[in-house]
C-alpha cells in the first residue's frame, strides 16, 4: 500500500460521512452513501426479467460464490448485492464496492458469458486492499471508533452500534492501533 494511503482513507471517509451529515461515531448506512454518490443498489430479486432458475442459483445454490457486483454504463452505476448474505455482510460489501468507485478504480478484467448475460469485473490485488481499507474507514472511522471505544468497551455492543460484524470491528480495532493504545492507557492508569 502506498505511503500515506491509510491516513488518506481516514480523510476521504470523514469527507464522505460529513457530506451525508454523519459524525465520526455515527453508524453509516452504506445505502445512504450510495444514494449520495448516485449509485443504485439492488438485490438479484430486483433485476428485471431475471429468470427464476438464475435467481435460485444466485441466492440459494451458489450464494457463497459471490458477494456484490457493480456495473457502470455511461454515467449510470448499479450495485447488485447478494441478498442471501447477512445484513452486516451486505453493508460491508456495499461499502467495499463504493470504495472502489470513490477511489476511481477501474476493473483489470471484464468477462462476459457466452450468452452475453453476465458481466464480471476484477480488480488488482493492491486495489482490493485499498478498497478494503477505505470501506473499513467508511464504516468505522478511526476517530469515531476511538470515541465509541472510550464509552463502551464491549466489542459486541460496538459492532452492533456500527452495524458491522464482530470480525470487522476487531480488524479495525487492531488495524487502527486503538486496541493497543487502549491497553497501554489502561496500564498507565493502573501505575
Amino acid at each position: 500500500m502506498r505511503r500515506g494511503f491509510k491516513a488518506s482513507c481516514e480523510r476521504i471517509a470523514a469527507d464522505q460521512r460529513q457530506a451525508i451529515g454523519l459524525r465520526p461515531e455515527d453508524a453509516l448506512d452504506p445505502e445512504r452513501l450510495a444514494q449520495h454518490l448516485g449509485v443504485t443498489v439492488w438485490g438479484p430479486e430486483d433485476v428485471p426479467e431475471l429468470p427464476q432458475d438464475s435467481l435460485r442459483c444466485l441466492v440459494q445454490e451458489d450464494a457463497d460464490d459471490w458477494s456484490a457486483v457493480t456495473l457502470q454504463v455511461g454515467s449510470s452505476r448499479l450495485t447488485i448485492l447478494n441478498s442471501a448474505h447477512a445484513p452486516t455482510r451486505r453493508r460491508s460489501d456495499l461499502a467495499h464496492e463504493l470504495a472502489h468507485l470513490i477511489l476511481g478504480h477501474r476493473p483489470s478484467r471484464i468477462d462476459v458469458s457466452n450468452q452475453g448475460l453476465l458481466v464480471l469485473s476484477t480488480f488488482e490485488g493492491a486495489e482490493e486492499e485499498e478498497a478494503n481499507w477505505l470501506s473499513g474507514a467508511l464504516l468505522v472511522p478511526r476517530d469515531g471508533l476511538m470515541r465509541a471505544y472510550r464509552r463502551q468497551r464491549d466489542e459486541g455492543c460496538l459492532a452492533d452500534h456500527f452495524g458491522i460484524s464482530l470480525a470487522l470491528l476487531k480488524w479495525r480495532l487492531n488495524a487502527t492501533g486503538i486496541a493497543v493504545q487502549a491497553r497501554h492507557a489502561g496500564a498507565y492508569r493502573r501505575k
